[in-house]
């Protein structure tokens, strides 16, 4: 006997990425250090938040240190950069000391906010990808396909960009 079951997904079972223009899903997740942070704790500012599958491998790492080597031009511009994982807060703190990285780290070890920002891979990792917020929570940019060498440049400009409209 072969039983058969199709599972049909409806659109509110698929995870949706928010888009430019609509307000950003709020979180609550803690850095490196174990401060909490939310899209409130940084009203006021622009916010990178850019996901990325996994602490301390290649692509990861040079996304990382380009947000690091440009933190000052970022935070500059009225802006802050937080990277988010599944790692929990040990690893962001290995990660972080490992490459001198200065900008909080989100542990998303419950995987709600990859959920709510529609970037939870398949295998359970977020996907690399970045939103810009302005600072009343409105995403002005969606970056889904993201190329972690010169990113952080990327971003200056359409800061600045944003800043000027």
């Amino acid at each position: 006997l072969i039983v058969s079951l199709v599972v049909v997904m409806t659109n509110a079972d698929a995870q949706t990425m928010p888009q430019e223009g609509q307000k950003a899903p709020d979180f609550s997740m803690q850095d490196q250090d174990g401060t909490t942070h939310s899209l409130a704790t940084h009203k006021g500012k622009y916010v990178v938040l850019y996901f990325y599958p996994k602490d301390d491998t290649p692509g990861c790492t040079k996304e990382a240190c380009g947000f690091r080597d440009d933190i000052g031009d970022i935070e500059a511009k009225g802006a802050v950069v937080l990277g988010v994982s599944t790692d929990d807060v040990e690893s962001h703190k290995l990660f972080a000391e490992k490459f001198h990285l200065n900008f909080p780290l989100l542990a998303d070890t419950d995987k709600s906010a990859s959920t709510h920002y529609g970037v939870l891979g398949e295998s359970g990792y977020a996907k690399r990808v970045t939103f810009l917020i302005d600072g009343e929570g409105t995403i002005v940019k969606v970056y889904p396909a993201v190329s972690p060498v010169g990113h952080s440049q990327e971003l200056l400009a359409d800061i600045e960009a944003a800043k000027s409209k």
